[in-house]
């Protein structure tokens, strides 16, 4: 059974930095994709990033430039660096995987999720 868990939300100030770690089991980590997303109170979960598991990595544009997304293998964990967070970035960011080795089907394809880790980011 695939299990994702989440961690390093908490407060920051708006144009602070935060890292969110997302540990993987249940499966070979290396070989799947992985993504965030994140919802924030009463809107729609929305895409953040993802990476594959050749390394390619795909952005939403309202992150792009800000945000990194990264994995390590060898500690099934992935990572998310955000940084110049703004206000609009307040959320529960979740991670994501698929069933598939490959990213084909974008962030529709993921199917297993964690329970998220919610960020603040103050004015």
């Amino acid at each position: 059974q695939v299990q994702l868990a989440e961690s390093g939300g908490g407060l920051v100030q708006a144009g602070g930095s935060l890292r969110l770690s997302c540990v993987a089991s249940g499966r070979i980590f290396s070989y799947y994709p992985m993504a965030w997303f994140r919802q924030a109170p009463g809107k729609e979960r929305e895409f953040v990033a993802a990476i594959d598991r050749f390394f390619c990595t795909y952005y939403a544009d309202s992150v792009k430039g800000r945000f990194t997304i990264s994995r390590e293998n060898a500690k099934n964990t992935i990572y998310l660096q955000m940084n110049s967070l703004k206000t609009e970035a307040q959320a529960v960011y979740s991670c994501a995987t698929s069933h598939s080795y490959y990213y084909d089907r974008g962030p529709s394809g993921m199917v297993y999720w964690g329970k998220g880790t919610l960020v603040t980011v103050s004015s």
